[in-house]
């Protein structure tokens, strides 16, 4: 990952030096045109991080819930867990949104925003991920650690608090930090819906310019930027739980 810069510029730019004239000029950040274009396409951050982190929050929430009726004794609610991820793993996001969008204003007689209608398509879609990962972590824990916290009194609650929650979390925390990373890409995909977000300033810009390739590529290098950030701190976070 660390020399994916050195490898792009080997590959990409001298391999578009033959047929294809570069315009630096388009993202140049010391002239003036580039410097307006990389602030028009940097002003969609706020709505990308807005849908991404408010959907890994509900998602998560959701998902936690979802996985806790895996342990019910009652066969409807293990059914429902099943039918719950199975459905919502198997949907495509982007036809989710579009139902979402387009579908639930027309049967709840509704007025939708399109970053609430991409909030809760990319909720929805992740929390039986989620769903999936927590009850792998719960399971992990060894059930002797359960009889002891019977043996001392704990009830099912402070046992899932206390015993069960806190070394679960430390173990299915990359894969909730895989899926943030999951939920960050395809929060591109609400540009459809009119959402103004990175890629749809990106989308924008393209058709006022004309400059598809310089400007898909300032769009790959803020993604990548993201994505590498938000995997240092899922490291960090990695670390400090260990000790």
């Amino acid at each position: 990952m660390k020399y994916f810069f050195l490898i792009f510029i080997i590959t990409i730019i001298p391999g578009c030096s033959n047929n294809y004239n570069w315009a630096w000029y388009v993202i140049n950040p010391t002239l003036d045109e580039g410097f307006n274009n990389i602030k028009f396409l940097l002003s969609g951050l706020q709505i990308t991080l807005i849908i991404s982190i408010c959907s890994i929050f509900f998602s998560l929430i959701i998902g936690f819930f979802i996985s806790l009726l895996a342990f019910n004794k009652t066969k409807h609610l293990n059914y429902l867990n099943k039918i719950y991820v199975e459905v919502f793993r198997s949907i495509p996001i982007l036809v989710l949104l579009l139902w979402v969008y387009y579908g639930l204003p027309v049967i709840f007689s509704i007025s939708l925003s399109p970053i609430l209608a991409g909030i809760i398509s990319l909720s929805l879609s992740d929390s039986a991920f989620e769903a999936e990962i927590f009850r792998a972590g719960i399971q992990s824990i060894k059930l002797g650690q359960r009889d002891a916290s019977k043996s001392l009194g704990l009830n099912r609650y402070q046992e899932m608090r206390f015993i069960v929650l806190p070394q679960a979390f430390r173990i299915i925390l990359p894969a909730i930090g895989n899926q943030f990373i999951y939920v960050l890409k395809m929060s591109s995909l609400v540009s459809i819906i009119g959402l103004a977000d990175l890629t749809r300033k990106a989308n924008e810009l393209v058709v006022t310019i004309y400059r598809p390739l310089e400007i898909y590529t300032f769009l790959v290098i803020e993604y990548l930027l993201l994505i590498i950030f938000i995997s240092y701190l899922v490291r960090l976070m990695e670390k400090k739980l260990k000790y």
